[in-house]
């Protein structure tokens, strides 16, 4: 068991955590949220002793193990991939190192081969004869191929130094898991095998991360970090979410009798437990829905953007025509002989192991690039509204929020105006005075989506949404996306968010592309598709 015991942290005036008391325990994965800056990976740091609190204090069960993933990428740059992950059982690595520095001796006394016989017990009892082994299978899981095992981490790339750092923390079975954001850099594949090496994990896990999807696979627990305040719910994200909407919408219905809303908790509770139950949590340790008490339902005080998108008009029949288009970067083919029809209404996800090439065609359309070859044509009713991934070059100024939005709305434009419009977006009071160029990452995104609701497009076109956005946010624009009456064109890493706003899925590879009206789930597990889309890619250098 971990515990916290009157944790409080502050800053100058700015109060974190204020006399926190928690315990994390058994069988169990707490999924930790808050908004951005509420200070879930600061907590996990108290948790891992990196930072220490002001007051109180955090106790770790004598005799037990914790595992964290390592967010230093360079610590061992000189140090080969599976030793790397050895090094996650520390006790166990420094009996590796004692044995071996013994029987390396010249001079091998009778007290080593006492101290020798004595580690290898240890040794024996740590399982560590299958430690090797245990190790490489934990790296190709996660995707690191067998001769890249044996090569120092300076040698690897970004991505495959982040799953080599996961596998050290997995390794050993731990007794606790500390994990903050491991989907980070990880492929759809490596995902699910992450997923089910939580689901079959026996020990406590506590995980920060942004991805919903991954969050209701793995979790049994949500531990809410607002105002100050850690509050533990049962269930996964989607139950706390919809819950807390539940209760804070049966808040505001003060004619509605207690025994109604009573009922109303119960059967959303059911319901929920029977979508849970077809789950991949059904065959795993996380059936817990089913215990939930109606009274630790609340609403929740987190605030989420008001996320609007309004067509100006509605669009034609004709949206979007590509034709034998072509691109390359860097003397490198990008895609070749693309050709598609968007069609009104459709919500299209674009899929690709290049992200590159997305973002290449996205500007193409929007007029930001040129294609080598091949042509397209909107519509003559089409509006568009555009979210690049890279948004850097908007906010190299030190305009205020209110004078950098108000060259992008084309009707009012007067402060009031903008300063309501800002405030739909979180921006309220001094915030909407705030110079462009100190913006946080999430906060540009979020005036980026202001900058597009001004226009009013019947044609969004967004560019990893998602990136930087808290959970919030995140949840408030998926909502927005998937009631809106116009055409999409979107790519995301956000399994959750690809599955409920897109109605259509077109995958581009170096060798062709596939073009599916299919949800995303629907996508990814079509064993036809599968065999398609291991073409698209054949021959292809990752």
């Amino acid at each position: 068991m971990l515990e916290a015991q009157n944790v409080s942290l502050q800053y100058g005036k700015r109060v974190l955590f204020d006399e926190v008391n928690i315990k994390f325990h058994g069988d169990n994965c707490y999924g930790v949220i808050g908004a951005n800056g509420a200070g879930k990976s600061t907590f996990l740091k108290i948790l891992t002793g990196e930072i220490s609190p002001n007051t109180g204090s955090v106790s770790l069960e004598p005799g037990k193990r914790m595992a964290v993933l390592k967010q230093n990428h360079f610590e061992f740059d000189e140090v080969t991939a599976l030793n790397t992950v050895m090094m996650g059982h520390k006790t166990l690595w420094e009996i590796i190192q004692e044995k071996d520095a013994i029987y390396a001796k010249p001079d091998f006394s009778d007290a080593d081969g006492m101290r020798a016989s004595e580690l290898e017990a240890e040794f024996a009892e740590m399982d560590g004869w299958n430690a090797e082994s245990d190790a490489a299978s934990l790296l190709s899981g996660l995707g690191i191929e067998e001769a890249d095992h044996y090569r120092p981490l300076k040698d690897l790339s970004g991505n495959q130094k982040v799953r080599v750092l996961l596998a050290q923390a997995l390794f050993g079975n731990p007794d606790v898991l500390i994990l903050d954001e491991p989907t980070n850099d990880l492929d759809l594949k490596t995902i699910g095998w992450l997923e089910d090496f939580l689901l079959d994990f026996r020990n406590t896990v506590i995980v920060v991360s942004h991805d919903r999807h991954f969050l209701d696979t793995v979790c049994t627990n949500i531990v809410d970090i607002d105002f100050g305040k850690l509050n533990a719910y049962t269930g996964n994200y989607s139950f706390w979410y919809e819950s807390s909407q539940l209760a804070l919408k049966q808040r505001s219905s003060s004619n509605k009798k207690a025994e109604a809303k009573k009922k109303e908790l119960q059967e959303f509770i059911q319901r929920f437990s029977a979508n849970a139950s077809k789950s991949k949590q059904a065959t795993s340790r996380k059936k817990l829905l089913e215990k939930i008490n109606i009274d630790d339902i609340k609403p929740s005080s987190r605030r989420y953007p008001a996320i609007i998108f309004n067509q100006i008009r509605d669009a034609g029949n004709q949206i979007l025509e590509v034709e034998a288009l072509e691109a390359s970067r860097n003397g490198k083919t990008l895609f070749k002989d693309l050709n598609f029809t968007v069609n009104k209404g459709d919500k299209i996800a674009f899929l690709s192991k290049n992200g590159v090439l997305i973002s290449t065609l996205f500007k193409i359309l929007m007029g930001e690039a040129k294609a080598d070859s091949g042509d397209f044509k909107l519509g003559q009713t089409i509006t568009t509204a555009y979210l690049p991934n890279d948004n850097k070059e908007f906010f190299e100024t030190k305009d205020s929020l209110i004078e950098w939005l108000k060259p992008f709305s084309p009707g009012e434009n007067d402060d009031v105006y903008i300063r309501g419009f800002l405030g739909k977006m979180l921006f309220t009071g001094e915030e909407s005075l705030k110079s462009a160029n100190v913006l946080s990452g999430g906060e540009k995104v979020r005036c980026m989506l202001s900058k597009m609701m001004l226009a009013q497009g019947n044609l969004l076109i967004l560019d990893e949404p998602t990136n930087h956005l808290d959970l919030e946010s995140i949840q408030a624009l998926n909502n927005s996306l998937r009631d809106f009456d116009g055409t999409i064109l979107f790519t995301s890493h956000d399994h959750t968010f690809t599955q409920t706003v897109a109605n259509r899925i077109i995958e581009i590879g170096e060798n062709g592309n596939i073009d599916k009206q299919l949800t995303y789930d629907e996508y990814i597990s079509n064993e036809r598709v599968i065999e398609q889309r291991a073409n698209l890619y054949e021959g292809v250098e990752a």
